[in-house]
């Protein structure tokens, strides 16, 4: 089946990437690995542009040459939402006799990625781009997108899973739900030194 991809980068990042070696992720390799009876005819990557922290001043460097990784692969599309960083007062969960149960926070969220997601899914669907649509998050709030596609286009969505469990609601819903191994993982990665238009780069030294 023409296999449509939609990747969520930071549930992929977060649920399967965060605190291992393998950061440097060819995703279009992932999938093939995960759905080698598929025809993959595009990716599209959903992510938003690191905001720098005293605490980590680079990453969002890092960010940089990762996606230049990634727009070496064939057909594939990275399409940003954006961060909103605010102060916010939050309650404590166990706050200090005497003292005020509330403390004050720099909240970073990441913004637009699932609406995006859900609005490319629908279009590309409406579009007859794909006959099999292949989501990368457990994300439940999608689930209301993966039912238009299935039961008002009758086309079929599947799940690459990047957590341990998987959300209920997508596992009841989608026509598949797989787990991304972590031996998937291994076997997926750029080489370290890696060229485009522009020249050579090279896998960051620190993650």
């Amino acid at each position: 089946m023409r296999t449509l991809i939609y990747v969520d980068g930071f549930n992929l990042y977060y649920g399967s990437v965060k605190g291992t070696p393998y950061k440097w992720l060819n995703i279009h390799r992932m999938c093939e690995l995960l759905l080698p009876q598929n025809k993959i005819v595009a990716i599209k990557y959903f992510t938003a542009k690191l905001i720098p922290r005293p605490s980590d001043p680079h990453k969002h460097i890092r960010q940089q040459v990762f996606l230049r990784a990634l727009r070496t692969l064939p057909n594939f599309e990275i399409i940003f939402g954006h961060y909103s960083a605010h102060p916010k007062w939050m309650r404590l969960a166990n706050p200090s006799a005497g003292k005020s149960k509330y403390i004050e926070v720099i909240k970073t969220e990441e913004k637009g990625s699932d609406v995006n997601i859900a609005v490319n899914l629908l279009h590309d669907g409406y579009q007859e781009k794909y006959d099999l649509a292949v989501l990368v998050t457990n994300d439940s709030d999608l689930l209301s997108a993966i039912q238009i596609v299935q039961n008002e286009l009758g086309l079929k969505v599947g799940i690459l899973n990047p957590h341990r469990h998987p959300s209920k609601v997508l596992k009841d819903e989608a026509l598949f739900i797989k787990k991304i191994r972590r031996g998937v993982l291994e076997a997926s990665q750029f080489p370290k030194t890696m060229k485009d238009e522009k020249g050579k780069f090279h896998m960051p030294k620190v993650w």
